[in-house]
């Protein structure tokens, strides 16, 4: 459940989202359109293109199959998908902000492996917070959430009661994804490709944070122990 989820998760999830909206604007504004954050639309393109013998259709492949190898290193990496404080998010963060910078440095000299970097930074983030007592979350995307909440909705109208806390939760990770991606198209009106310099350092700082807090929460339950 949502709610035995530790407060912090509303931090991060908050900042991961405004950080997902970002990379997904910068995508959609200079990767031809493409979403990276997500793949529902690229799995459409795909299929648009497949029998048409395009070579767009290889390009599209490669972006999936870079997502779904951001998920693969995230799984490596963290070693399981239960959300717990301690566990080795911090490097995967880092990760993440390093392939962002690469995507960057990529696409600023022509290259398509841009597109496949930013799609493999955005599939590590995806899978750092997954399932958690039977509490789906996602920061890349918001389909699932927007269904989730018109879901609680007619559960309430006919007399459930209303997980309060869940419905915050989505309600923030919707607002950093809208917000991330006004960031983002803002971002790349005046930098282009160096936009995600911004996102890059973001997971950056996000990972410095969270190895900070952990530190310190060890040292204060060292204390009181």
């Amino acid at each position: 459940m949502i709610s035995k989820l530790p407060r912090w998760v509303e931090f991060g999830a908050f900042f991961l989202s405004v950080l997902a909206g970002s990379v997904n604007a910068i995508g959609l504004l200079g990767f031809q359109h493409q979403s990276v954050s997500h793949l529902s639309g690229t799995a459409t393109l795909l299929g648009a293109n497949l029998f048409q013998g395009n070579v767009v259709v290889l390009h599209l492949v490669y972006v999936l199959l870079s997502f779904v190898a951001g998920s693969a290193l995230s799984g490596f990496l963290v070693g399981n998908t239960a959300l717990k404080l301690g566990r080795n998010y911090s490097f995967a963060l880092l990760l993440e902000g390093g392939l962002l910078f690469a995507a960057m440095a990529a696409l600023m000299s022509g290259s398509v492996s841009g597109h496949y970097l930013a799609s493999a930074a955005c599939g590590l983030q995806n899978a750092l917070v997954t399932t958690y007592s039977g509490a789906l979350i996602r920061t890349t995307h918001v389909t699932g959430l927007f269904t989730d909440i018109g879901i609680m909705l007619g559960l309430k109208l006919r007399g459930q009661q209303l997980d309060r806390r869940r419905v915050g939760l989505y309600c923030l990770i919707i607002a950093g994804f809208i917000g991330g991606g006004s960031f983002g198209a803002v971002l790349y009106a005046s930098m282009a490709f160096k936009a995600l310099l911004v996102p890059g350092s973001m997971a950056v700082a996000l990972a410095v944070g969270y190895s900070l807090y952990v530190n310190i929460k060890n040292r204060n339950d060292r204390r009181v122990g």
